[in-house]
């Protein structure tokens, strides 16, 4: 049977990991804050800004990407009540459009407005494809929309990365963020920041689905 001692050290290492499972779950609720009220976009950047707001600095205690996610959904639930659904359908609706407008490119949704936490700091984030890089940006051009350049890093698989460009526009009181990719991309999404598997998205098809869902369980919604 284990002695006293053994027993006092069980006891130890249960109450530790208990102190680092709440101190993750803390630091996930606060980096999902940050995001929500804040505008924060990158995980990473909000996780590491909680953690130095609550003074917590063992790495044990630092939620995965997929915590805080989870976090930001309960959030939105809790604290954004009816405005985060008619944020998102809005933004669904003008990604829409974008696809359409980008359709000569192959284009996806991805990011936020895909998977649902978007909020009123997101923008419709879409990946073209051209294995010319420049050709959205002159399509861009031709339509006379003002954009800006920026570049983006992205794994495409486990053993391949690069710097993609990234144009950022405005359009319909929206932010739209829009990564140019090589055709062969199309096979196969890049790898999230999140999980490490290959991003969801949605092509134009895809989105028309999922509009019409959100649509059905509205109508569920206001019948309850």
């Amino acid at each position: 049977m284990p002695n006293a001692r053994q027993h006092t050290k069980a006891h130890a290492h249960l109450h530790a990991q208990t102190r680092t499972r709440e101190r993750r779950q803390h630091l996930a609720f606060e980096a999902a804050r940050l995001m929500a009220e804040g505008g924060i976009r990158d995980y990473h950047q909000a996780k590491l800004k909680a953690a130095q707001r609550l003074g917590i600095h063992d790495d044990a205690s630092l939620p995965r990407n997929r915590e805080i996610e989870d976090a930001l959904r309960e959030y939105q639930r809790l604290f954004l009540g009816d405005d985060q659904p008619a944020e998102l359908r809005r933004r669904r609706e003008a990604a829409l459009r974008a696809l359409a407008f980008f359709e000569r490119f192959e284009p996806r949704l991805v990011g936020p407005v895909l998977d649902g936490t978007a909020d009123t700091h997101s923008p419709v984030a879409l990946h073209v494809h051209s294995d010319d890089p420049d050709a959205p940006a002159r399509w861009l051009d031709e339509h006379g929309i003002p954009a800006q350049s920026r570049s983006r890093h992205l794994r495409l698989d486990r053993t391949r990365d690069g710097d993609f460009p990234v144009w950022l526009f405005a359009a319909e009181d929206l932010s739209f963020d829009i990564t140019v990719l090589p055709l062969d991309v199309l096979r196969q999404a890049p790898l999230s920041g999140i999980d490490e598997k290959p991003m969801r998205r949605a092509s134009a098809a895809q989105l028309r689905a999922l509009l019409a869902e959100d649509e059905i369980a509205g109508y569920e919604r206001g019948g309850d």
